[in-house]
């Protein structure tokens, strides 16, 4: 398997960011890995995600873009102020759609991408998908929040609403956009077990929404015994890649 470090200095939050690539430039579906709460770019690696899904890996079938994060910075930065908070992650979204995008398109991949995470990953993953549906056609959430009162209670300004997909997918009605959402592959996928409930009711309102917008998803309930950990994560990832015929 070709594994490529990369780092440079990210106009869009002033500071140094890194990466890792896993396959061969130009080949396979690129998937976009966001990583858990404060989590660092080299986790999905470490927790044996990528050899959960090294076959398809190896057969060329993806390529994948595992991105550092700034939650300590944004949302998980507690000495902050909430819109604070938000400013900086929009800037963490201009990092990914304006140089993280171009880094991929310049490695020969064509078309758009899949986001995936777990858990604060989740999040990341599903936030990025219905925002940037001009980046992503995919989307493989894994036990992710869609929405921010964890970490920031009740407070809300435009930044944090938009930012939030229970909160402004109910008012999309753009027909462009709603088109390309109708055109992708939406899997949603949380467990009955402990520490997933919070999540396992975000997917289901998630649920709701899309099909009020006739949007297909596949909202994926697992079972009491799944947990909020890597050893499920682990399987689930190769399990819907092979959904996806990837």
């Amino acid at each position: 398997m070709n594994v490529e470090y990369h780092k440079w200095w990210s106009p869009s939050l002033g500071q140094e960011m890194e990466l890792k690539t896993y396959g061969d430039p130009g080949q396979g579906k690129p998937i976009v890995v966001f990583p858990t709460q404060g989590g660092r770019f080299f986790e999905y690696e470490d927790f044996g995600m990528i050899d959960a899904i090294r076959p398809s890996i190896d057969a060329g079938r993806v390529a994948v873009f595992t991105v550092d994060s700034v939650d300590q910075q944004s949302w998980c930065n507690w000495a902050l102020h909430p819109a604070d908070r938000a400013h900086r992650h929009n800037a963490y979204d201009a990092y990914v759609a304006t140089e993280v995008a171009p880094f991929i398109h310049s490695r020969g991949h064509v078309g758009k991408f899949l986001s995936t995470g777990c858990s604060m990953g989740g999040y990341h993953s599903a936030n990025f998908f219905f925002r940037h549906p001009e980046l992503f056609d995919a989307l493989v959430c894994l036990s992710g929040l869609l929405q921010l009162r964890m970490f920031i209670g009740d407070y809300t300004d435009g930044n944090v609403y938009f930012n939030t997909p229970l909160a402004y997918l109910p008012n999309l009605t753009d027909p462009g956009i709603l088109e390309q959402l109708r055109a992708s592959d939406i899997i949603v996928c949380a467990g009955r077990g402990p520490w997933d409930e919070d999540m396992l009711a975000d997917a289901e309102a998630l649920g709701r929404i899309l099909e009020a917008k006739g949007v297909s998803c596949w909202i994926d309930i697992w079972g009491h015994d799944v947990s909020h950990d890597w050893p499920w994560w682990r399987r689930q990832m190769p399990y819907f890649l092979h959904h996806l015929g990837l």
